[in-house]
């Protein structure tokens, strides 16, 4: 009989009971035994508690969270063979909308539980992976500053506020090297890389990324002011190019910039540094996703 392990970020139930009653009828439904339940804390995100469930030796590791968490998991079970079901609880929901994953937790249980398993690209950013995407500068600055509880309120649209903050910063100077080759100098307020291009309310900023082509998709934002904001983001919504919007692929990155700026994660802002060093795993994940899509 097959075994699931289940992940779970406990603050991102509000019926926690009422989670683990519907997650085991639904796996006994399918002829599923009773899963093994692992919730994190503060100083286990998922990761340690994820690798306890492939030492166990379960089928599948269900991460029932937000971005964080499932990152954490994806870390766990990269490499195992072991495959990841997401059940997306938080306010991004990256990794979940890019791969076109339902939203509904019934309904992402049921693709979990009988999808198809997608092998996926695994981002490493300054030693930290990734399944979404990393950055230095703004996007950092971005995250940072929404607030949890207006996040839990009014959604994607928490960070938006918190962008506004930022617009009149200056950019800085950055020197990006992709794949060892020469280095390319710029001003620039941010650099993302991405595994997949959708960013929170569906802003399509990488249209060319792909999460099993073996590369990473690049945007280094240049925007100085209000006024350059407003024409980056006109030609990003408006899927203009290059605008104020350079793109690249590689797999491998360096950026350097002139002075420290934080940098992030699939949303969890890891602190400051001045340089961030980029490289990527083709294949190492296995994901469920419908089976249509597999």
């Amino acid at each position: 009989m097959k075994r699931a392990a289940v992940v779970m970020h406990p603050a991102k139930h509000e019926y926690i009971d009422g989670f683990r009653i519907t997650v085991s009828k639904a796996m006994a439904d399918r002829g599923w035994a009773e899963p093994l339940w692992l919730e994190t804390r503060p100083d286990d995100t998922g990761e340690r508690l994820a690798r306890e469930a492939v030492r166990f030796g379960v089928d599948l590791v269900l991460a029932g969270g937000g971005d964080g968490t499932i990152t954490a998991c994806a870390e766990g079970v990269a490499g195992s063979g072991i495959p990841l079901g997401v059940l997306p609880c938080g306010t991004g929901n990256l990794l979940a909308r890019n791969l076109g994953l339902p939203l509904s937790p019934d309904e992402a249980l049921a693709v979990a539980l009988t999808g198809s398993d997608r092998r996926l690209d695994v981002g490493t950013a300054n030693g930290r992976p990734f399944v979404v995407m990393a950055g230095i500068g703004f996007d950092a600055e971005m995250l940072d500053g929404a607030d949890e509880r207006l996040k839990n309120r009014v959604g994607w649209a928490a960070y938006v506020l918190s962008a506004l903050r930022h617009l009149r910063e200056r950019p800085v100077r950055m020197v990006l090297r992709a794949d060892g080759g020469p280095p390319q100098r710029c001003w620039a307020s941010g650099v993302i890389v991405g595994n997949v291009g959708s960013l929170q309310g569906n802003v399509r900023l990488l249209p060319d990324a792909a999460p099993d082509d073996g590369v990473l998709a690049v945007a280094v934002l240049a925007a100085p002011g209000w006024t350059g904001w407003l024409r980056l983001a006109a030609d990003v919504l408006l899927r203009r190019g290059p605008g104020r919007v350079a793109r690249l692929a590689c797999r491998e990155l360096v950026v350097q910039a002139s002075r420290a700026r934080p940098w992030e994660v699939d949303d969890e802002v890891a602190g400051s540094t001045r340089q961030l060093r980029v490289t990527v795993e083709p294949g190492r994940l296995l994901v469920r996703v419908p089976a249509a899509a597999g």
